[in-house]
């Protein structure tokens, strides 16, 4: 690793654990119903919202309750994101006079906004309406990663009470989260990116004439959208001629902000993060960076605060920091290397990593090789879907490490408190392991660990697997499946199992190889997002309510202490043994193999 990748590493791991504690503070005081003054003002906002719509506040909910506020408030969230879709053509703040979306792309961009996935089969600026990018994407930006902090609020409460069924207020929850947490952040941040030239306007589309003639490879289309192959299984090319260059314009900074401080990763463009109109400078590259992990690193104090041991919280944050900056250390070196085929042709490999950056293709060169593999490793562990590079263009060892970021459940700070409930069930079942290897029953931070509680933590680890692999398995046996596939053998694998990966981890990133905006892909892949959601937050609020309703017992001379570096490393491998083993042998057939071959090639 480069001098100027250890410090920028280094600022930014510095900057984020700086913000964590006062992040974290301040969230536990607003979800615990200790406003601090300099947001009371919002107060009658909150309360007048609560009448409005009919809600008592001070009345909670058992975690059966919560559940079904959560279901109903998704699904109603997800006919209106598809409704806006389909009737756009017909709604105003559409200066581009886009038609209705078709029916299964409107049906996977639906269920990827309200499940945080935002998975985008579509080109945004050749696709949306201003209205349905506003009143429908950026809305469910907010509520979707709102869902998620309240779930994780409602499994610490798991933890902090005793004797009690009840684990709070859906409704106060999401309010809170968005009123006081998400909506201040996300105001902030988005005049931070207007001012570094990010756009914010409702202006139409500009198309300008260039001096020169452009000419370009464009990828060859068959009648049902999907790449053209020659007898190799190549994707064919036809050259494409141009003298117009359109400039895109729209309200991009307000769904830039929410997009990452709530972990969603929808962009407003196509290119993502890699759009000047969305990531114009180092410094909003470096920002949005701090802001896909400021909430989940501060929700892991929030968690410590809570139950009255922030040493708790510290812990999990460490794991999460240590796993992070192995997995890092991966994609950074194996992009600063480069590819070894340079020292076929006579090109010394040393002197190219150094004089071009390594692995130059699909990065921007405004960001570079450092900024490109941390920010891949950010999102991929951030369960959220914005790239500022291809990751598709990733050496095949740096390609697999956002790849297993997402298949290890995105705990590594995960998705805005999807990510601490996940790493809670991990060490859940750390705590179970332990158990059986001691002969003793387990007990995590008070509360015994029983057969109801394993079964719930069993099926938050053990559904993403049977999403992501049973899909990818019909995908490549499926002809419409491989018929999306760019590029053959083992790469086209990885980018299946990629879009599997993704949507049941609820990302949203892609390797961006695959033509997924086909029926079978967007169907495919809203049922992944759907289920790879749903069927973890039902059982963790299952959880929730087993564990408000048990008893505290007073620590013994047999328990097992969960704030030591002991625990952080038992941590650490049950992340890595239950949740990685599942998938050795899909990443075997992908990225192992195309490194095998690349390096045995050379």
């Amino acid at each position: 690793m480069t001098t100027n990748g250890f410090l920028q590493i280094v600022l930014f791991l510095g900057t984020l654990l700086l913000l964590a504690k006062p992040m974290g503070w301040y969230m536990s005081k607003i979800y615990e119903g200790d406003i601090p003054g300099f947001v009371r003002w919002f107060v009658p906002v909150e309360k007048g919202l609560y009448r409005l719509c009919g809600i008592e506040s001070g009345q909670e909910m058992g975690w059966v309750r919560y559940a079904i506020a959560l279901l109903w408030f998704s699904l109603l969230g997800m006919v209106a994101v598809y409704a806006l879709q389909r009737l756009q053509g017909f709604l105003p703040f559409n200066p581009q006079h886009f038609g209705a979306v078709s029916p299964d792309s409107s049906f996977n961009t639906a269920v990827s906004f309200m499940t945080n996935t935002n998975w985008q089969a579509y080109s945004g600026e050749s696709t949306m309406s201003y209205l349905t990018q506003m009143s429908g994407l950026t809305v469910q930006n907010f509520l979707s990663a709102a869902s998620g902090m309240a779930v994780a609020v409602a499994l610490i409460r798991g933890f902090a009470r005793h004797s009690v069924k009840t684990v709070g207020n859906f409704w106060v929850d999401m309010t809170r989260s968005v009123l006081y947490i998400l909506l201040p952040l996300s105001i902030l941040f988005a005049c931070v990116l207007v001012s570094q030239g990010v756009v914010q306007n409702f202006a139409a589309n500009k198309i300008i004439h260039t001096v020169e003639s452009q000419v370009y490879d464009n990828p060859k289309m068959d009648a049902a959208g999907n790449p053209v192959k020659d007898a190799a299984g190549n994707p064919v090319t036809e050259k494409a001629t141009t003298q117009a260059q359109t400039i895109p314009f729209g309200p991009v900074a307000s769904q830039e902000a929410i997009k990452m401080i709530g972990t969603n990763g929808g962009g407003f463009f196509n290119a993502n993060s890699a759009h000047p109109y969305e990531n114009p400078t180092p410094l909003t590259n470096f920002l949005q960076m701090i802001m896909m992990f400021l909430i989940p690193a501060g929700l892991c104090y929030t968690f410590g605060k809570m139950i009255g041991d922030t040493r708790q919280g510290w812990a999990i944050l460490t794991a999460m920091t240590l796993v992070f900056v192995a997995m890092l250390a991966v994609t950074e070196t194996s992009e600063q290397a480069g590819n070894p085929a340079f020292a076929a042709l006579g090109i010394d490999q040393a002197a190219s990593s150094t004089q071009a950056g390594g692995n130059m293709e699909g990065k921007e060169t405004r960001f570079g090789i450092v900024n490109s593999a941390l920010f891949a490793t950010i999102t991929t562990s951030a369960s959220c879907g914005a790239v500022n590079s291809m990751h598709d263009s990733f050496m095949p060892l740096g390609g697999m490490v956002p790849l297993s970021l997402i298949q290890l459940g995105e705990v590594v700070f995960g998705g805005v408190g999807s990510g601490l409930y996940g790493m809670l069930i991990y060490a859940i079942i750390a705590i179970f392991i332990a158990g059986l290897m001691i002969g003793r029953t387990p007990e995590y931070i008070g509360k015994k660990i029983e057969s109801f509680d394993i079964k719930m933590a069993s099926l938050v680890i053990l559904i993403p697997p049977l999403l992501i692999l049973c899909g990818t398995a019909v995908a490549v046996m499926a002809e419409a499946g491989k018929a999306g596939v760019g590029n053959p053998g083992a790469h086209g694998f990885s980018e299946i199992l990629y879009a599997f990966s993704s949507a049941a981890g609820n990302n949203g990133s892609a390797f961006a190889g695959l033509s997924a905006n086909t029926p079978f892909y967007n169907i495919a892949l809203g049922v992944a997002m759907f289920f790879g959601r749903i069927w973890l937050m039902v059982p963790v609020l299952a959880l929730a309510g087993s564990l408000a309703a048990k008893k505290r017992i007073p620590s013994g001379a047999g328990t097992l202490a969960t704030h030591t570096p002991i625990f952080v490393m038992l941590l650490i491998g049950t992340v890595f043994l239950v949740g990685a083993l599942n998938f050795v042998p899909a990443l075997g057939l992908g990225p192992v193999v195309e490194q095998l071959a690349m390096v045995g090639a050379h």
